[in-house]
């Protein structure tokens, strides 16, 4: 500072010695020593002061260079530090030379790093304002997002990686979200076109967003929208279901009435779209407008008029049961008083008869008539074939009787062909009467109750066939015992006399028609059964002209009738004694 100073003053004298012409003039003017003194101390004092600030302002520019320096350093080392960077190419290893070169030296770096760090910044608002958006959308609060705020002292590569992976899990998951909303979307589509309702209304009552006009990434993918849609799916899928339900069982009436009423398939056509889903389920009804709420108020009306319709045909209706019902019960060879039914329906003009009532218990013994047939069907195949069995049987006798058979005539072929399997099948005649039998008594000891074949007990028929056919058997030995006796008879007889016998009436080869079932061979009607002589399975026709659904037993029950039995013992008459 001294030495500034004399430096200072040095200049000033030698500048006062260049005007030395000024002194002349105070001596000219007249001023005293003591004032020129005072002007030359007071003109000293100022050129101090302007010294002593021009040095001050010095110092407080070096200071503040070096401030400046020293606060370049530290936002270079911040910078470095925020962005990630441990090192910089750009920085001087060395602080050499002046301040401003210092300066100088370190503002390329800093400009570059300002520059990466305001890039470094909007990349981090990007990804920040993405995940913020998506997490909006996720929330359901999308139109309230605000500027991300980003946390600018760490601003690395490391940190935004971070940020990126955030932001492809939250996209993963929007994708997924979005997936489900258009599956639920579709899904709500395909039920509102089943039942006829307004897709656009229904949708847009779960979020605006959801409809057609919006685009795909528009669409609402929050919490809330996902529940909405889940709840009015199932809303949906309820509903369909129900109306399924209430459609199939008007088509199940509908049909029920078409069937009372005989009602013509032109007009059972007008209501296909309703039965043809009669037995879909849930998942199988798809066509447009199937559960429409008019179809069904169609087919409650049609069900209502067909109920009006029907109540005023109900005696009609009710005539056309019974004879189901006798039908049931005429296929499974079951007797009942037909004519206390039909009289009890005739009733029903008088009105001591509740229609209805009686329809249902009409129903109800359909029901249980159907169970019985059912129990009783085994059973009645095996009667089938026992009794088709004893037809062949008939047939065979009569094949047997034919002297003319084994003839080369039209059909002779066939016919030994068809006893050929007559003799099979009646060789299994007994073993199909015993497991008959054991199937008739098991099921009576099951039910407890008599198993009847059109009135007459099944099992007094097969043990009356059995002794029939016992009897049969023994006619047989008898007779066949007789003709040998007889010729033996006729050859003594001839080597005695020397001549030949006048021959033995032949056995009649005449088939018998008239009824020969209602006794034994022996003539006895302690096992009568009320049978004809119609073939087997056929019934009689009464004096009404209904049809007897007595049984008819097979023709040959009887083993021999008694003309044919004549004409075997008639040979025996001109035998000696």
């Amino acid at each position: 500072m001294v030495r500034a100073f004399m430096q200072f003053s040095r200049h000033f004298g030698k500048q006062c010695g260049e005007h030395n012409a000024d002194v002349q003039i105070w001596d000219e003017v007249g001023e005293s020593d003591e004032e020129r003194d005072k002007m030359l101390l007071q003109l000293e004092q100022e050129c101090l002061d302007v010294y002593k600030r021009k040095v001050d302002l010095a110092v407080k520019s070096r200071a503040h260079l070096l401030q400046t320096l020293a606060d370049a350093r530290v936002e270079l080392t911040n910078l470095l530090s925020a962005l990630g960077e441990k090192i910089y190419v750009g920085i001087p290893e060395k602080t050499s030379g002046t301040i401003k070169e210092q300066l100088a030296a370190i503002a390329p770096a800093l400009e570059k790093l300002w520059k990466q760090k305001d890039e470094r910044i909007k990349e981090f608002s990007d990804v920040q304002s993405q995940i913020q958006k998506i997490c909006a959308e996720i929330a359901g609060t999308s139109d309230k997002v605000e500027s991300p705020a980003v946390n600018e002292s760490d601003l690395s590569l490391k940190k935004l990686d971070e940020f990126h992976a955030q932001l492809q899990e939250l996209q993963k998951e929007k994708s997924d979200r979005l997936h489900k909303v258009l599956e639920f979307v579709s899904t709500v589509h395909d039920l509102c076109a089943v039942l006829g309702m307004d897709f656009l209304t229904t949708v847009t009552e779960v979020h605006p967003s959801l409809n057609d006009s919006t685009g795909v990434q528009s669409k609402s993918i929050s919490n809330e929208t996902l529940s909405r849609l889940a709840e009015t799916v199932l809303a949906l899928k309820e509903d369909k279901k129900q109306r399924l339900q209430k459609l199939q069982e008007l088509a199940t009436q509908l049909i029920d009435l078409w069937n009372l009423m005989d009602t013509p398939p032109e007009e059972r056509s007008l209501f296909d779209h309703v039965t043809c889903n009669i037995s879909a389920s849930v998942d199988e009804v798809t066509i447009p407008g199937a559960l429409a709420l008019d179809l069904i108020e169609q087919a409650e009306v049609e069900v209502e008029r067909l109920d009006q319709l029907k109540a005023s045909r109900m005696k009609e209706i009710a005539f056309k049961r019974q004879s189901e019902l006798e039908e049931i019960f005429a296929q499974a060879h079951i007797e009942i008083d037909t004519e206390a039914a039909r009289a009890k329906i005739s009733l029903i003009d008088s009105g001591n008869v509740e229609p209805a009532e009686l329809l249902a218990d009409m129903d109800n013994q359909i029901v249980k008539a159907k169970e019985e047939a059912l129990s009783r069907k085994e059973i009645l195949d095996k009667v089938e074939k026992w009794m088709s069995a004893c037809e062949e049987e008939s047939w065979l006798e009569d094949y047997n009787r034919d002297e003319n058979r084994y003839n080369a005539s039209r059909g002779a072929h066939l016919n030994l062909k068809r006893a050929e399997k007559a003799r099979i099948l009646v060789n299994k005649i007994p073993a199909l009467v015993d497991s008959l039998v054991a199937k008739t008594r098991a099921w009576e000891q099951e039910r407890g109750i008599t198993f009847t074949y059109d009135g007459v007990p099944l099992l007094a028929m097969l043990d009356e066939y059995a002794m029939l056919r016992h009897d049969r058997e023994e006619e047989k030995k008898r007779l066949r015992d007789h003709k040998k006796f007889h010729e033996q008879m006729s050859k003594e007889q001839e080597s005695m006399f020397g001549a030949t016998p006048s021959p033995a009436r032949q056995p009649s080869t005449k088939k018998v028609v008239g009824p020969r079932a209602n006794g034994g061979a022996n003539g006895s009607s302690s096992r009568r059964l009320s049978l004809n002589a119609h073939q087997n399975g056929s019934r009689s026709i009464n004096r009404d002209g209904k049809r007897d659904n007595r049984p008819v037993a097979p023709v040959n029950y009887v083993a021999i009738s008694k003309e044919d039995a004549a004409s075997q013992i008639s040979g025996t008459e001109h035998l000696p004694e």
